[in-house]
């Protein structure tokens, strides 16, 4: 996200949110990168999203990866300067939906069950 000029101003119009990121994982891509969240985001709404981005993974039969980094006294809407390389990002809001009783349900995500696509 940081690094492609283009996402950040989708994402600072609005065009772009997590859910559509993730929705593009299923397709094209291979998770979520850079991604700047409020600082204020919950451990379990971060774990949710963790959770989304290895069941598209595992139903995908695909490598996924998160990298969102909440920015500690920003807000959505705001920026976040990474510099060099790492450019800036737009803060994402993220949902307010709680998915504390999910993620504290525990448990494990199985990998993929290659038999049952033969």
């Amino acid at each position: 996200m940081s690094e492609d000029a283009g996402m950040i101003r989708a994402a600072s119009e609005g065009a772009l949110t997590i859910e559509k990121l993730e929705a593009m994982t299923c397709v094209c891509s291979v998770g979520l990168d850079m991604i700047a969240i409020p600082g204020d985001t919950s451990a379990e709404t971060i774990a949710g999203i963790i959770a989304d981005e290895m069941a598209i993974g595992v139903v995908n039969k695909k490598t996924t990866a998160v990298r969102i980094i909440p920015a500690p006294g920003k807000k959505a809407g705001d920026f976040v300067e990474f510099g060099g390389l790492l450019g800036r990002a737009p803060v994402m809001p993220v949902s307010t939906f709680d998915s504390s009783v999910f993620v504290r349900r525990g448990g494990r995500i199985p990998p993929p069950i290659q038999s049952l696509t033969n």
